[in-house]
């Protein structure tokens, strides 16, 4: 299939109707809409943003290095700094947005680093509302179930994954016991590459993908993180770069995990699997993206389409993910979509993007 081929298959599983096409733009195709395709938004910075939280396709987040939070509520035309005052020298990976207003940000790394912070007005202020005092954690992501319960994941803490639990919003959290939580491989760890290292399905499913260990893992959980079981993926692992690195579920069943190897000069096969049973098993993508991935997100309204992103492009599945083609050679580190057709991405050097 060729790119342009993939461009149309793209038109035709997102049903929104066609902005008006930029001057000089080329006609559009025969299915009566643009072709689909990321349009650069003016940011105003050079941060990395790993993390991304699309409300709708007027309404977004970005979170990133040097404590950066950027809001738009215009479709990306401007971009307001809503930084938490003092956090300059935090690492935020992970924001999870409930609407214009309200959102919660993830800050990661050793001890003290891990922080999480909430506003409710816009960002124009900002509560701490967890602080990490363990040296041996390291806080990876955060997922919500509704507006009120949700997870952030650490690292293995005495040989096993640490989770957080909070029921309000993400104003107050709690550890999570860890007898539920199956041994951890030597060497395994979560990647904060794009904040989707722990996703959420319906009111109490929860996955988080794992690599680093012999074999890149999926763990799930059918009751909010109390207890989980974990199955192993075919996406390689064996090595510090390489395992799962984001997972999207479209419901509880159908599951697609996207990693590699992140470093640009190692190659990353079988950088994709499928999963239909709840992420029991995993299946090897026939086709899977050419190089590591570090986000996906499934289109709305589509059942078999989905987005995956990376360093080296952007390619797209109208099948569940058992073939992937790039539609996009941009770097992206993640992306996000909305019920109302809103897709977003965001990665190095300031780059966001809405899928036009």
């Amino acid at each position: 299939m060729s790119v342009g081929v993939c461009a149309a298959a793209l038109a035709a599983a997102l049903t929104a109707p066609a902005e008006a096409a930029p001057a000089g733009a080329a006609p559009a195709p025969t299915t009566g809409k643009q072709t689909p395709h990321w349009q650069l938004k003016d940011s105003g910075t050079d941060v990395r943003f790993r993390g991304l939280a699309a409300v709708s396709r007027r309404a977004a987040w970005v979170a990133g290095s040097k404590g950066t939070v950027l809001r738009t509520t215009d479709g990306g035309a401007h971009w307001r700094n809503v930084s938490p005052p003092g956090a300059a020298e935090l690492e935020f990976r992970d924001i999870e947005a409930f609407d214009a207003r309200r959102a919660v940000v993830l800050a990661i790394g050793e001890g003290e680093a891990s922080r999480v912070l909430r506003t409710d007005d816009g960002g124009a202020t900002w509560t701490e509302s967890f602080r990490n005092t363990d040296a041996k954690a390291f806080y990876d992501c955060l997922t919500f179930f509704d507006r009120r319960h949700g997870l952030a994941m650490s690292d293995p803490v005495d040989g096993t994954f640490r989770i957080l639990s909070t029921s309000d919003g993400g104003r107050s959290w709690k550890v999570l016991p860890g007898a539920g939580m199956p041994a951890a491989q030597d060497g395994e760890a979560g990647f904060a590459a794009g904040g989707q290292c722990l996703v959420t399905s319906g009111p109490r499913d929860a996955w988080l993908a794992t690599g680093g260990g012999a074999h890149a893992r999926v763990l799930h959980s059918a009751d909010r993180g109390q207890t989980w079981t974990a199955a192993d993926t075919p996406i390689p692992a064996g090595d510090p770069a390489r395992g799962v690195f984001a997972l999207a579920f479209r419901d509880r069943t159908h599951g697609i995990a996207v990693g590699g190897d992140y470093r640009a000069d190692q190659a990353s096969p079988r950088a994709a699997a499928v999963s239909g049973d709840a992420g029991r098993t995993w299946t090897t993508a026939a086709q899977p993206p050419p190089a590591y991935r570090s986000g996906v997100t499934w289109l709305p309204h589509t059942g078999s389409a989905a987005l995956a992103v990376g360093p080296t492009g952007t390619d797209l599945t109208t099948d569940g993910g058992r073939t992937w083609k790039t539609v996009d050679t941009g770097s992206y580190d993640t992306v996000d979509c909305t019920p109302d057709r809103g897709c977003w991405a965001s990665g190095e050097k300031g780059r966001v993007a809405r899928l036009e």
